[in-house]
């Protein structure tokens, strides 16, 4: 049985590790992100790494259509969808008393707002597919952060960002699980990506966590049976008390 996934902010960082060890298990890959160009590299890669077919759909998360369009380009090509990956984030730093609205509901649309259409509207394909393979289910992973378990100064927006997307995935395994849909949302402190550069001077990308550490419990998580409902996984760094990023 061909199996499929969408995954957003896929051209780097995590979400292109996971593309590429689905790509390898030989999914089908839906891949979003803003930047076409490297899209088409990332997806010229995949195609060489195993996957069956990719589609790429350049936008911007903050763009309220955007979502649509990934959707829609998905169930074009594939008609259900095993695994959605919200994976596409925006993180950005600061004090409540001067964080600026502006920054505020760019954080809100990519990291709220958006995961919820998506999910939203592709919601029957992933109830599809779940029906086809009802020993598997369907499985949506959402990245949220450990800043949405726990306070930490300066990334107040960012952790409630995350905070309701969490949220958001144990409402969804209380609606859609028994349908054999269920999610997972990650939680880690900080990863080494591009995301996580503006930290560099206080926290060396050596000590961060690694990309294939997050892909590894991703690739895990996919293979549970549909029984098996895994709400939260919180990661932290070695060498921290495990209760900041």
């Amino acid at each position: 049985m061909s199996r499929s996934a969408l995954i957003t902010g896929a051209s780097r960082g995590i979400g292109r590790g996971i593309a590429t060890r689905l790509a390898e298990a030989g999914y089908g890959l839906t891949l979003s992100a803003r930047d076409a160009e490297r899209l088409e590299v990332v997806a010229a890669e995949l195609r060489a790494a195993g996957a069956k077919e990719v589609v790429v759909v350049a936008g911007d998360l903050a763009d309220e259509a955007s979502a649509g369009r990934v959707v829609t380009a998905h169930a074009d090509t594939f008609g259900s969808l095993n695994a959605l990956v919200l994976n596409a984030g925006v993180g950005t730093a600061g004090p409540i008393g001067e964080f600026p609205m502006r920054r505020f509901t760019k954080s809100v649309d990519v990291n709220l707002r958006a995961p919820f259409s998506l999910l939203q509207q592709a919601l029957p394909m992933l109830r599809t597919a779940a029906t086809e393979n009802p020993a598997k289910g369907a499985k949506v992973i959402a990245l949220a952060s450990i800043t949405g378990v726990y306070a930490e100064a300066g990334l107040a927006v960012y952790g409630a960002t995350k905070a309701a997307l969490m949220s958001l995935v144990e409402t969804l395994n209380v609606e859609e699980s028994g349908n054999g849909v269920s999610a997972t949302a990650l939680a880690p402190a900080f990863v080494d990506t591009d995301m996580s550069a503006w930290t560099h001077d206080k926290i060396p990308p050596e000590s961060m966590i690694e990309v294939n550490d997050i892909v590894e419990l991703v690739d895990a998580l996919l293979r549970l049976s549909s029984r098996a409902v895994v709400p939260k996984i919180v990661v932290g760094r070695a060498g921290t008390d495990g209760y900041r990023a």
